[in-house]
C-alpha cells in the first residue's frame, strides 16, 4: 500500500475546494448531494467549508464489483429532497470511469435540476470514453490504481483512513 495524497493534503485541498465552490455560487443557495457510500466523508468535509446556504442529501449508487468498476449503475437509496430547480453539486469521492457521475448527473437534470455541477476527491488518470466530462471541480488527479481511504473503500474496508492510499 502507498499514500498518495496525506492527510494534511487531503484537509488543504478540500477547504479550498470549499473557497472555490462557495465564489463559484456567490449570493445563491447550493444543494450537495453526496454519492454513497464512497463520498460521506469528503462530502462532510466539504460542506464544512462551504460557506453558502447550503442543504446536503445523498444517493447511494453501487458500480464496482471487487475492485472493478462493473459498468453498471445501481441505484440503491435515492434523494430526500426535490430537485426541480437547484443547483446541485454532486460530490463522489473518485472519478473512474465517469459512468457513475454521468449517470446521476443525467438522472438528476430529468428531474428538473437547474444545473448539476461535479466534485470529486480524486480524479484517476485514464482514458474515458468522448463524452464523459470532466469534473468541474477536481481535488487531486492521481495514477489509475486502486484507491482506498477518504470514504473509498475495498470490499467495505480503510473509508475511514484520512489519507489516499492506493492498494496494492
Amino acid at each position: 500500500m502507498e499514500i498518495l495524497c496525506s492527510a494534511t493534503a487531503v484537509q488543504a485541498r478540500t477547504r479550498e475546494l470549499g473557497q472555490e465552490i462557495s465564489e463559484f455560487y456567490q449570493g445563491q443557495t447550493l444543494t450537495l448531494v453526496a454519492l454513497l457510500n464512497g463520498a460521506m466523508f469528503f462530502a462532510a468535509d466539504l460542506a464544512r467549508a462551504i460557506n453558502l446556504e447550503l442543504r446536503i442529501d445523498s444517493i447511494a449508487v453501487s458500480s464496482y464489483d471487487g475492485q472493478k468498476s462493473s459498468g453498471r449503475i445501481a441505484v440503491r437509496g435515492d434523494c430526500k429532497l426535490p430537485v426541480r430547480a437547484k443547483n446541485l453539486l454532486l460530490v463522489d469521492g473518485v472519478l473512474d470511469t465517469g459512468l457513475t457521475l454521468d449517470t446521476v448527473t443525467k438522472i438528476l437534470l430529468a428531474r428538473g435540476a437547474q444545473s448539476v455541477r461535479t466534485c470529486v476527491l480524486a480524479e484517476k488518470n485514464r482514458p474515458r470514453s468522448a463524452n464523459i466530462r470532466p469534473p468541474d471541480w477536481c481535488g487531486f488527479q492521481l495514477p489509475n490504481r486502486f484507491l482506498v481511504g477518504c470514504g473509498m473503500d475495498a470490499g467495505e474496508q480503510y473509508r475511514q483512513w484520512p489519507y489516499i492510499a492506493a492498494l496494492d
